[in-house]
């Protein structure tokens, strides 16, 4: 079987087949050169040939190919049968979990090694930590952050970063703090990590005591700033704020402008919002997907639904963000049959609808007083698209029929 792997296996391969002096290097080669998996495989069945399959360092390439192959299974069948794995060994399956969407079995990987009495080390408690962050298992991180503490690594400002991410994401913000208190050294991440995480968990008070002792200032941190406001009971506040990061010549981005349009919906102002289309537009940036579906949004938000359908008309690429957004809007604003003609062209344009597109639609038939066409909709969507309706929707199917005055069913 090995021998027809590697009869059909390519020119790269084919010129070292069957070397009686073939060695780690010449292994290593033919995996930097590696182009797919296929290719991958056959490589490996050279190595185990020659005897070189517990070699560390090819073992680690093969790993990283695995990775990035999202071949899984294959990585950790490689890894089980090396004997006696380094931790650098462990630390590349437990990241390649991870990564590929595989958190659960990335934490189930460290417990195994630790069993196993393989010594952790700096790289370690960081990948474990974001698998724990992945999968929201907060008790799962206390116990690592404390078995990192008793190693002596915890000093890592990466780990303490990650930690930091994962209390706040996680509605622990007292614990995220303490984190950040006994941090020695701090970066910009770290301080960014902290602000964000207390805005998210409502602690804006807090957050804007720590941004003003921040040292450096960035355009992250700043948006950050004016997008908890923009989204709190003071959106006012995310104009004072920009204000004054325009004064200390820190250019905004895209995010920061989506974060100014939010505000302006809060606050109900076209002026504001038409104010930050044109700096948009002065400044150079492109209305693309994001920055376009927050003005169709905004503009609808502030009563101004012919600019709103503008925005979307020039807007040369469309999300499904984007087409929800109009298809709202125009639901809204009184538009029914204008929302429902959206739709189908949306589905011409070969744009899969979700839920949320589910609730414009239902809007727009709520304008229309249509039931029928309502629950034809409701019926199409959910079972074309497998779409999982939620009480919401359902209740205004109900509300569609007790308009027309009509009872379903009848």
């Amino acid at each position: 079987m090995v021998a027809c792997l590697l009869c059909s296996a390519p020119d790269v391969l084919s010129r070292r087949k069957f070397s009686s002096s073939f060695r780690a290097q010449d292994a290593v080669v033919l995996l930097q050169n590696c182009s797919n998996f296929k290719q991958m495989k056959q490589i490996h069945a050279k190595i185990i040939r020659n005897g070189l399959d517990n070699d560390q360092v090819i073992v680690t390439k093969l790993l990283r190919l695995c990775s990035e192959y999202r071949k899984i299974d294959y990585a950790a069948l490689l890894l089980h049968q090396t004997q006696n794995p380094e931790t650098f060994t462990w630390n590349l399956l437990i990241r390649a979990y991870t990564s590929n969407g595989c958190s659960y079995r990335a934490i189930h990987l460290y417990n195994l090694m630790i069993c196993r009495g393989v010594a952790p080390d700096k790289f370690t408690f960081p990948f474990v930590t974001k698998a724990c962050l992945a999968c929201s298992f907060v008790g799962k991180a206390k116990e690592v952050q404390g078995f990192a503490i008793k190693s002596g690594f915890f000093g890592d400002v990466y780990l303490e970063n990650v930690l930091m991410d994962l209390y706040f994401k996680n509605q622990f913000p007292d614990d995220g703090l303490k984190v950040f208190d006994k941090m020695r050294g701090r970066n910009v991440v770290s301080w960014t990590t902290v602000i964000a995480g207390l805005i998210s968990c409502g602690r804006m008070d807090v957050a804007q005591k720590l941004f003003d002792k921040m040292p450096v200032r960035n355009v992250v941190s700043w948006t950050a700033m004016i997008n908890g406001y923009a989204r709190s009971e003071k959106p006012e506040k995310a104009f004072e704020l920009f204000a004054k990061m325009q004064l200390e010549n820190v250019r905004p981005n895209e995010y920061t402008l989506v974060s100014l349009l939010i505000a302006c919906a809060e606050l109900g102002s076209l002026k504001l919002g038409q104010w930050i289309h044109d700096f948009a537009i002065k400044n150079g940036f492109e209305i693309g997907v994001f920055l376009g579906t927050a003005l169709i949004d905004m503009y609808s938000k502030c009563g101004s639904l012919d600019n709103a359908k503008r925005v979307f008309d020039e807007m040369e690429t469309k999300s499904l963000a984007t087409w929800n957004s109009m298809i709202t809007s125009l639901g809204v604003h009184g538009c029914g049959e204008e929302a429902l003609a959206l739709f189908a062209k949306m589905q011409m344009d070969n744009i899969q609808p979700d839920a949320i597109t589910l609730v414009g639609v239902l809007c727009a038939c709520l304008q229309t007083t249509n039931p029928e066409s309502a629950l034809a909709y409701f019926n199409y969507m959910t079972e074309r698209y497998s779409i999982m309706p939620s009480s919401d929707q359902y209740t205004s199917i109900v509300e569609i029929y007790c308009r027309s005055n009509k009872v379903v069913g009848s």
